[in-house]
């Protein structure tokens, strides 16, 4: 009787350290992972909604040009000095010339 109270003690014992063990673990999976991401995906949408006419930009598949028209969704961007027009979404917008200038002075900070 008494090695049957024992076993229920240790096994109920056992339970809680593995659930705290699974909270801890959530807790350093968020902190790790889904926070930076959702403050990338913040910081990407706060900066194509700020896109204005003049803004050099690079899309998703590495097109460089400056803006000449914005719309709700759209952008329409002129490359190189044959001036083509290209329009596309607004979410095929990698980076902006500022964007990449501040990253790059962030990281000459850290250096120092």
């Amino acid at each position: 009787m008494t090695l049957l109270l024992t076993a229920d003690a240790t096994a109920a014992g056992g339970g809680m350290s593995m659930i705290i063990m699974l909270v801890v673990m959530f807790a350093i999976f968020y902190f790790l992972i889904i926070r930076p991401e959702n403050k990338r995906k913040k910081k990407t949408e706060e900066m194509r909604s700020s896109l204005s006419l003049g803004d050099e930009i690079t899309t998703i598949g590495g097109i460089v040009g400056k803006i000449v028209q914005v719309t709700e969704d759209t952008i329409t961007f002129e490359t190189g000095e044959d001036r083509v027009r290209i329009q596309t979404k607004k979410w095929a917008v990698s980076t902006t010339a500022k964007m990449e200038a501040a990253e790059a002075e962030a990281k000459n900070k850290k250096r120092k």
